[in-house]
């Protein structure tokens, strides 16, 4: 049973694992889209746990995001306010509640793609299927075949969870015909030594 359930006023600080971030490009990569990773933001930087992963894929990152936690990134709301510049990518672990307003803004601001990892069950529901995915369907959804643990305020190499998560990926030059993909078991391969370090205090996500 899924549970993860978050006071509407709650800055839902669940840090994405990284060795997911890093599932999710090496998907990409297989896709050959590796080619256009130049620019990338991340609105929703928490303590860098998935900056860091993107900075093996990308020569540029925007990193932000509304709570300061620390780690050295700009403090700003990313749904107020002017639209940001366009930059090529945008990935991001958004609110759970805020996440359609997340994911609608990064495709206005994004010139190839946006990947954002979310529960599974933000697939469903009738009225996020009305206003999102029936006006503008995600072009992959990529499933993990393993649970990926998110833990409340820290990232836990040794967690588990019973929730499921996916990434949806948005392409600017894709069809509109949503492709199912699954992640096939990667944790072991992907994680790396010193990835918990990242967000202990003290330690700057640069």
């Amino acid at each position: 049973m899924q549970q993860r359930s978050e006071p509407h006023n709650s800055l839902d600080d669940f840090p994405t694992p990284p060795w997911s971030t890093r599932a999710i490009l090496s998907e990409l990569d297989k896709l050959l889209l590796t080619a256009r990773f130049n620019s990338c933001r991340e609105p929703c930087a928490n303590r860098g746990y998935m900056v860091r992963p993107l900075r093996e894929y990308f020569e540029t990152i925007e990193a932000l995001d509304i709570f300061d936690y620390g780690a050295g990134y700009r403090q700003q709301d990313y749904l107020f306010g002017p639209a940001p510049d366009p930059v090529d990518w945008t990935f991001m672990n958004p609110p759970f509640k805020l996440a359609q307003q997340f994911i609608e803004r990064a495709i206005e601001t994004s010139r190839v793609g946006v990947a954002c990892i979310v529960r599974s069950a933000f697939t469903e529901g009738v009225d996020r299927f009305n206003t999102l995915y029936s006006k503008t369907p995600p072009d992959y959804v990529f499933q993990h075949t393993e649970r990926v643990p998110m833990v409340k305020g820290r990232y836990d190499p040794k967690a588990s969870t019973a929730t499921s998560y996916c990434w949806l990926v948005w392409l600017k030059d894709g069809l509109g015909d949503t492709r199912l993909r699954w992640i096939p078991p990667c944790r072991k391969r992907l994680e790396r030594a010193g990835d918990a370090a990242w967000g202990e205090v003290g330690v700057v996500a640069a």
